[in-house]
């Protein structure tokens, strides 16, 4: 399949992601939306690095490890933005970013 397919459904989503954060006032939406983002990123790296190593230029898991290694972070960012989300609504009983001028006190 050509690199021209991966490349347009890698700007799609990233796409989504930017419309989602900016339009969105829903903290869990927000953070699905820059997950997508991080996603759209990892699968541009990953057909660039199988293009570069069709072509001979690069050894072909070297990207596929970096990837996983973002992906690694993502978890961990998946872990304290979920418990940041959980404290926001246990204050609030909302999830709107919106009110968030309250945790002020």
């Amino acid at each position: 399949m050509p690199v021209q397919y991966y490349i347009f459904l890698s700007v799609v989503l990233f796409c989504i992601g930017i419309m989602g954060v900016l339009m969105r006032r829903n903290a869990i939406i927000i953070f699905m939306c820059v997950e997508l983002m991080l996603n759209a990123v990892n699968l541009l790296m990953v057909a660039f690095s199988k293009m570069w190593a069709d072509a001979g230029h690069v050894d072909a898991g070297a990207a596929q490890i970096f990837v996983f290694f973002i992906m690694v972070v993502a978890a961990a960012e998946v872990a304290v933005g979920l418990a940041i989300i959980v404290m926001m609504y246990r204050n609030t009983h909302s999830v709107d970013i919106n009110l968030l001028n309250r945790l002020k006190n």
